[in-house]
């Protein structure tokens, strides 16, 4: 299932958070974001790992974090422009989080090919899910408008349920209001937030981490059992062994309705929001 050579190509950006397999595997295109740690920019997955930003967060450096400007993008266009494709989708994290889809269509104006821009309302998975979605109807041969509405359709239909230890990182990057963030910390509870029309919301407060976690899961499970056939994926931040026990879970309990559930370390932009402690499950159609 490539996308890459002719017809039309997929990009998407570093936050989806895909597995190196499945980018190998689709031809999906990924720009990255950058990771500024102390004054000095890093591109993700290209000079900084996850684990370097988990590091300097823990050690209190200054970690910020900036869309790709539409120069990026140009960059990325022309050169699958020159691989052959006739057009472009283009898939990114929500608007609301960040102003990487602004960058896209500036560039798409002046793309070589037609450029289709979908703001994917999600982010992690959830938006990995939505490119893998255009990348099959691309390998498909569908058209170009076809491809955008096919990663549209899966990124409406799929679910980010996650926890953190904290929502300090969250509150202090503006991905969360002040409000929620002092709700979600007032006598010690726990949030379970979810991606919800692009903006993260605090969906529930429990006593514990251990439960949070769970409450993660079982949401997750409970949105599987209404759909027919299910795939999904299990974010973490440091701790492959605690997500593959997860995913584990979620294979013994949703049973042959599952197609598959990929273990994927969160981005780096994405973690260096959320901060250490991470759990994240994305539940999407097969």
């Amino acid at each position: 299932m490539r996308a890459d050579v002719g017809g039309v190509a997929v990009v998407t950006d570093s936050t989806a958070s895909l597995p190196a397999g499945l980018v190998d595997a689709t031809g999906v295109v990924v720009v990255p974001l950058d990771v500024i740690v102390d004054g000095v920019p890093h591109r993700e997955g290209v000079d900084i790992t996850t684990d370097q930003i988990v590091e300097a967060l823990r050690a209190g450096a200054s970690v910020r974090t900036a869309h790709p400007g539409p120069d990026a993008f140009a960059r990325a266009y022309a050169r699958v422009a020159a691989r052959g494709a006739s057009e472009i989708v283009s898939v990114h994290l929500s608007g609301e989080l960040s102003g990487t889809t602004t960058s896209a269509n500036l560039a798409a104006r002046e793309a070589p090919v037609p450029v289709h821009v979908v703001d994917s309302r999600t982010v992690g998975m959830g938006l990995g899910l939505a490119a893998l979605a255009a990348a099959r109807a691309a390998a498909d041969g569908a058209d170009g408008a076809a491809v955008a509405r096919a990663a549209e359709e899966r990124a409406a239909r799929t679910s980010v349920r996650f926890t953190v230890e904290t929502l300090e990182h969250l509150r202090a990057g503006g991905r969360l209001g002040a409000l929620a963030a002092t709700l979600g910390t007032v006598l010690g509870l726990r949030p379970v937030l979810e991606v919800r029309d692009g903006r993260i919301d605090v969906v529930e407060k429990v006593r514990t981490a251990a439960r949070a976690r769970d409450r993660v899961v079982e949401l997750a499970v409970t949105d599987a059992a209404h759909r027919a056939r299910v795939e999904m994926a299990v974010h973490h931040l440091g701790d492959a062994e605690g997500a593959e026990r997860v995913a584990e879970r979620l294979r013994a309990a949703c049973g042959s309705a599952l197609a598959a559930v990929h273990v994927a370390e969160i981005s780096a932009v994405v973690g260096a929001h959320a901060g250490p402690g991470l759990l994240a499950v994305v539940v999407g159609d097969a």
